[in-house]
């Protein structure tokens, strides 16, 4: 008999992005930057800080279960806190819907190097999982449509879409829905929400309350709660309330429930980050491409760059390593040839340049 199903023995773990401390140990750095996990580099919202020092006081009292978040994250969007979860980030969300959602007979439908987090998650519950390939590296909503069967069950699509970075357009995801069965869930991931909500081209997903689509936002990019794990969706009341039955019964905690609901007021922290964030995303566009590197045009807070091979991928990140700059190789997501790198401060962005233009005088620079 065997005791673990084939399809979690062949299932490879979500592995993070390598931490400042251990680039440190192996390298004998003193000083290292992280721009491989697309974090905040301002640090965490301070009202969300103080809420958080606040909150230490009732440990020993049982969580609501992200109850107020919900009421607050309500009150925000004209909705009804039936309409609203909570959860360990988006991707605690995302696991519950896969378990509350998912017969053994159905099927998971998104892009090829879709996010590891949900690609792992989906994986995991053994289903089929198919896959339509990128279009310039945007989501080919179109062949997705077409792969549509009687056996589809769940649509994973993320806007702006992790590692590329590139959104798919209000008209191209009206036009999307038009083909998907109402039996059909369309999981909305918008962990980079905020800073693609400006473009007036971006669906936003509040403006489309399908009974079968569920919006996933987290936390852990704009208001730098990364550590915290506090993530939130909205739905249609039938999807929130069979998705509570699934849920932790005090899931999320005490702790990240006050810093969900400070962040969410601390609109002088989400301007400046967004601010950071847009230089970031021109400084790094502009300086890789002066390079001779290819760059995906990014709406998120991170871009991706196209090389050669795999080895060319590896020959760079550990050059960079080696002068204490941490990048992301894309070989987990389906992408061994492509690298992400997150938007820094001003500084560190500048440093990752300085770093990759000495690489890339004795690299020859050729992308896909």
């Amino acid at each position: 008999m065997r005791l673990v199903p084939p399809y979690i023995e062949t299932l490879s773990p979500y592995v993070a992005g390598r931490s400042i401390e251990e680039v440190k140990r192996e390298f004998g750095l003193e000083r290292v930057i992280k721009l491989a996990s697309n974090e905040n580099p301002l640090g965490t919202s301070p009202l969300a800080m103080q809420a958080m020092h606040d909150a230490i006081h009732d440990l020993n009292l049982y969580p609501d279960g992200g109850l107020r978040l919900r009421q607050v994250l309500a009150d925000q969007y004209e909705l009804k806190v039936e309409n609203v979860i909570t959860g360990s980030g988006s991707e605690g969300i995302m696991s519950n819907i896969i378990r509350t959602f998912l017969c053994d007979d159905d099927e998971v439908l998104t892009t090829e190097a879709a996010f590891i987090g949900f690609q792992v998650i989906a994986k995991g519950r053994g289903v089929a999982y198919r896959t339509v390939p990128y279009r310039n590296w945007h989501y080919d909503l179109e062949a997705l449509a077409a792969a549509i069967n009687d056996k589809t069950k769940i649509i994973y699509l993320a806007n702006p879409n992790n590692p590329t970075g590139s959104i798919f357009t209000r008209h191209e995801f009206e036009e999307f829905y038009k083909h998907v069965p109402e039996r059909v869930l369309i999981i909305l991931d918008e962990a980079y929400f905020e800073y693609a909500a400006a473009n007036p081209r971006f669906p936003d997903s509040m403006h489309y309350r399908y009974d079968n689509v569920i919006t996933l936002r987290t936390f852990s990019k704009v208001y730098g709660l990364a550590a915290v794990r506090i993530g939130y969706g909205f739905a249609h009341g039938d999807l929130i309330r069979n998705l509570l039955k699934v849920k932790l019964p005090f899931e999320p905690g005490t702790i990240a429930t006050a810093a969900g609901i400070a962040a969410l007021g601390d609109q002088e922290f989400l301007h400046r980050t967004l601010e950071v964030n847009a230089r970031g995303l021109r400084l790094l566009s502009q300086g890789l491409k002066d390079l001779g590197f290819t760059v995906v045009p990014s709406q998120a807070n991170f871009v991706m760059v196209p090389l050669a091979s795999e080895d060319q991928v590896n020959r760079i990140t550990l050059e960079l390593l080696k002068k204490g700059v941490i990048v992301r190789p894309l070989k987990a997501f389906g992408l061994p040839h492509c690298l992400r790198v997150s938007t820094g401060t001003n500084e560190e962005t500048q440093t990752f340049l300085d770093e990759i233009s000495k690489i890339a005088m004795k690299e020859e620079i050729c992308h896909s």
